[in-house]
C-alpha cells in the first residue's frame, strides 16, 4: 500500500535558478538525466497529490493528479531550465544581438559566421521570451491544467520575434547616430523597471517574501530580489515581459492579469521606438544615403504593430485560459470605439442651433379693447341685464 501524504505543489521560484552558476548547472542537467533514466523503475511510497482544473469547453472540471517524488524532482529541474533559458536569454544573447548588429551596420559589410551567430542569438531570446510567456500562464493560473495549441505556440513566436526584432534595430540604429545618447536611454529604462516594483512595494508598505528560500537571511532575501528586479529590468528593456512582480508574494509574482500594465507598457514602448526612429532619420550618418531611411522607419513601425496585433490575436482567439477573462481584447476595443462615438455625439449636438421645443418662445398678440376690459362684459347677457334692472331699481 501507498502511504498518500497530501500537499500543494506549486513551481520553484526564480531564487534556484538564480544562484546556479555554470559549473552547478552541469551538474544539475547530469543529475536530472540520470533521474530521468530511473523513473518508473520502481514504486515509490510517496505520492503528491496535487488539484488541477481542466477546461473542458464551457465547463470547469476538477481534477486531482498523483504525482511521485521522482516526477516532482523532474518538475523542479524543469522549471529551473526554463528560468536558466530566461537569464541566458536576455542577459547574455540579447548584448550578444545587439553588439553583431552594431558591428555589422560600423563595417558596413555582413560576414557569414556574423549572420549565422545573428539568427541564433535571435532565436535564442524568442525562445527565452516564449518561455517566459508559458511561465507568466502557468503562474497566473496555477490552479488550472494549462494547454497550449500550436496555433498559440505560432502567435506567440510571431509576436515575440517581430518585438524584439524591432526593438534591437532601433536601439542600434540610434546608437549609430547618437552613440552618447544611447547610454543614457538605456540606463533609463534598466532604472525605472529596476525601481518600479520596489517603489509599488513601499506604496503598499508590505513586507517582504518570507520563504523565497528557507536557508537565506533578510540580507540574502533582499539580494535575491534584487537580482530578480534586475532580471525583470532586462527583458522589459526588449520585449514585455507578461508578469507583474508582487515582492510581498512568496511567488513573486501577482496572480492576476495586469490589462492596464500591458496597455500603458506597449503605448509607452511604440512612442519610444517613434522617437528614437526619428532622432535616428534626422541625425543619420553618410552611410544612409544608400538606404531608404524613410522606408526603413515605415517598416519598423509597421513590424512593431504586427508585434502588437499579434499579440492581441493571442490573448483573443489563442489564449488556454481566455475564457476565464472578465474582459477580453475585443470588449476593451468595443469599450473604447462606444467612448470615441459617445464624445462625437455629444460634440455634435454642443454645435446644433437651439430647438424651439426646448427653448422659450415668446408670441406677441394685439392688445384687446377696452370694452372687454369692463367686468360687466364678461359675465352672460341675461346675467348683465337683471343686474342693470337692478342697479336702476335702486
Amino acid at each position: 500500500m501507498k502511504e498518500r501524504k497530501t500537499f500543494s505543489y506549486a513551481p520553484d521560484s526564480f531564487s534556484y535558478a538564480l544562484c546556479n552558476s555554470q559549473s552547478i548547472q552541469a551538474t544539475v542537467c547530469f543529475e536530472a538525466l540520470v533521474v530521468y533514466f530511473k523513473a518508473g523503475k520502481k514504486e515509490e511510497p510517496y505520492v503528491t497529490i496535487t488539484r488541477k482544473i481542466s477546461l473542458e469547453g464551457s465547463l470547469e472540471v476538477p481534477k486531482e493528479l498523483e504525482i511521485g517524488q521522482t516526477e516532482r524532482m523532474l518538475a523542479t529541474h524543469r522549471n529551473a531550465f526554463k528560468r536558466m533559458a530566461i537569464i541566458q536569454a536576455f542577459l547574455g544573447s540579447t548584448p550578444q544581438l545587439t553588439l553583431q548588429l552594431y558591428a555589422t551596420i560600423q563595417e558596413k559589410y555582413i560576414l557569414s559566421t556574423r549572420l549565422a551567430l545573428m539568427i541564433i542569438t535571435l532565436i535564442s531570446i524568442t525562445y527565452g521570451a516564449l518561455v517566459c510567456s508559458v511561465l507568466a500562464i502557468q503562474v497566473i493560473y496555477d490552479n488550472y491544467k494549462v494547454q497550449l495549441r500550436p496555433g498559440a505556440y505560432l502567435c506567440m513566436v510571431v509576436w515575440r520575434a517581430l518585438e524584439i526584432t524591432t526593438r534591437v534595430t532601433t536601439l542600434v540604429l540610434f546608437s549609430t547616430a547618437l552613440t552618447h545618447w544611447v547610454i543614457l536611454v538605456g540606463m533609463a529604462n534598466l532604472l525605472f523597471f529596476f525601481f518600479l516594483p520596489w517603489v509599488e512595494f513601499w506604496a503598499r508598505k508590505g513586507t517582504l517574501a518570507e520563504g523565497v528560500e528557507k536557508n537565506f537571511s533578510k540580507l540574502g532575501t533582499t539580494v535575491v530580489l534584487c537580482m530578480f528586479t534586475l532580471l525583470y529590468a532586462c527583458i522589459n528593456m526588449f520585449c514585455w515581459s507578461a508578469v507583474k512582480p508582487d515582492l510581498t508574494h512568496q511567488e513573486l509574482i501577482e496572480r492576476k492579469q495586469s490589462w492596464s500594465s500591458l496597455v500603458m507598457y506597449y503605448s509607452g514602448r511604440f512612442v519610444e521606438n517613434f522617437v528614437l526612429i526619428t532622432l535616428w532619420y534626422y541625425f543619420k550618418s553618410d552611410f544612409y544615403e544608400y538606404v531608404c531611411a524613410p522606408l526603413l522607419v515605415v517598416q519598423l513601425l509597421i513590424c512593431y504593430s504586427l508585434a502588437v496585433l499579434f499579440m492581441l490575436l493571442f490573448y483573443q482567439f489563442c489564449h488556454p485560459c481566455r475564457r476565464l477573462f472578465k474582459y477580453n481584447v475585443h470588449d476593451c476595443l468595443r469599450c473604447v470605439c462606444c467612448r470615441r462615438a459617445g464624445r462625437r455625439a455629444r460634440s455634435r449636438r454642443g454645435n446644433l442651433p437651439p430647438s424651439y421645443s426646448t427653448a422659450a418662445t415668446m408670441v406677441l398678440v394685439p392688445e384687446e379693447p377696452l370694452v372687454l376690459l369692463d367686468p360687466h362684459n364678461s359675465l352672460p347677457p341675461d346675467v348683465a341685464r337683471q343686474l342693470g334692472a337692478q342697479e336702476s331699481s335702486a
